[in-house]
């Protein structure tokens, strides 16, 4: 096998999967983590601020498999300005046997990139409600790209409204998503995409909250991303109080970053069901999604890094 596999060849492997195959794959992901299958040791996280951009460590094993994965990710949120990606990064991939160092998949970010896109897809397939008459895009840059593409597998909607904060970026959004099939409407208003969308996936860096509980439909499901490290925060914590259903992908990691630690540190979610897309999945309770609002806060979680680059080594 070859030790180092840089992008391209990454790249390759993934655009000739089948979408449903890698979808599966994800799944697999959460239920291993949800039914204690898994050792995920809490989450590396460096933090930036001139420039603005976070680094994430995150690494573990599936009992019973041949490897063991750590994976380092990077966002830099001024790349794009001068040219280059705000994604990078590497999987390294050891042997659970001996411990030696099987792969070095040098994918500079592509596979966080894609595993991040195709749990939004998971995520919509067991939660978003039965006809979605618009898809709400909050973000414009790679992740919101990736969000889009691997929804069109689980949603049967071609009408989208996305939001950034330029026209600049919005237009070049149109530009690329459009040939994938969609009927892509911009704005500057991420109260009109609340007004218009009944099903939406937030997925910007932000610190503050983008949506507002007030703007939302009343039967709408969220699908939250980007508050993936301590300090950003994408929703109303109203939204949070209102959902009559949310879903994490790690109900301990979701205590420390994302979402829903802010109002658990608060207690205000004591009363709440909090239950974890893993358990989610394999649970009877997939069959009636519960009306009204629904959020899934999704921080990102090692068992996708691990069955992503299982999912890469299998097929070279």
């Amino acid at each position: 096998m070859e030790s180092v596999i840089h992008k391209k060849r990454i790249k390759q492997i993934i655009d000739r999967a089948e979408i449903l195959e890698l979808i599966r794959c994800m799944e697999k992901a959460f239920t291993a983590y949800s039914s204690g299958n898994a050792v995920i040791p809490p989450v590396g996280t460096l933090t930036f601020d001139s420039p603005p951009g976070d680094v994430h460590i995150k690494y573990g094993y599936i009992k019973d498999d041949p490897v063991y994965v750590i994976k380092i990710a990077s966002g830099f949120y001024k790349n794009p300005s001068l040219g280059i990606s705000s994604s990078n990064g590497l999987n390294l991939v050891f042997s659970q046997n001996t411990g030696q160092i099987k792969a070095i998949l040098m994918d500079e970010g592509y596979l966080t990139d894609i595993r991040t896109g195709l749990a939004g897809a998971v995520a919509a397939k067991y939660l978003a409600p039965a006809k979605v008459d618009a898809i709400g895009i909050i973000g414009s840059g790679i992740q919101a790209r990736m969000q889009l593409r691997f929804l069109k597998h689980s949603i049967d909607c071609t009408k989208v409204l996305v939001w950034g904060r330029s026209e600049e970026s919005l237009l070049a959004y149109k530009k690329e998503m459009s040939s994938y099939g969609f009927e892509i409407e911009t704005t500057l208003s991420a109260a009109e995409v609340a007004r218009e969308c009944n099903l939406i996936v937030t997925v910007t860096p932000s610190t503050t909250p983008v949506l507002d509980a007030g703007d939302l439909r009343q039967d709408v499901h969220i699908t939250a991303v980007g508050a993936d490290t301590t300090g950003k925060q994408e929703l109303d914590p109203d939204i949070l109080k209102q959902a009559k259903l949310l879903v994490v992908d790690s109900a301990e990691q979701c205590r420390e970053h994302g979402e829903l630690h802010k109002v658990i540190q608060a207690g205000e979610l004591k009363e709440k069901s909090v239950i974890e897309l893993g358990e989610f999945i394999s649970s009877k309770q997939r069959h009636v999604r519960k009306q009204g609002i629904t959020v899934a806060d999704l921080t990102g979680i090692a068992t996708q890094d691990i069955q992503i680059s299982k999912f890469v080594l299998e097929r070279l």
